[in-house]
């Protein structure tokens, strides 16, 4: 898992956006929509990074299609301290 979690939050184009929306669903669980108004992202956007985070077992949904609530996956929360160093690695002055 550490591997998958290095890879998609960090080894894309796309992990910044991700790492984003992995932060906010860990701060409260939300839905597609709620997600696109909260983060100023364009709602196809985030509906393809949960998509991402989803097929690999990162973030898990509650809930019908539209009004799927997400969140972090058990798998992802036991692996906590790598979606932190991650993030830590992100943070740093020479890669924003």
């Amino acid at each position: 898992m550490e591997a998958v979690l290095w890879y998609v939050l960090a080894g894309t184009r796309g992990g910044v956006n991700r790492v984003r929306i992995l932060r906010a669903l860990d701060d409260r669980p939300r839905n597609a929509n709620q997600l696109a108004e909260d983060m100023d992202l364009n709602y196809d956007t985030v509906r393809h990074h949960l998509d991402v985070l989803t097929d690999n077992d990162v973030l898990r949904s509650s809930g019908d299609d539209y009004g799927a609530v997400y969140l972090p996956s058990d798998t992802a929360r036991d692996h906590w301290g790598t979606v932190e160093a991650i993030t830590d690695e992100l943070d740093r002055p020479e890669n924003a």
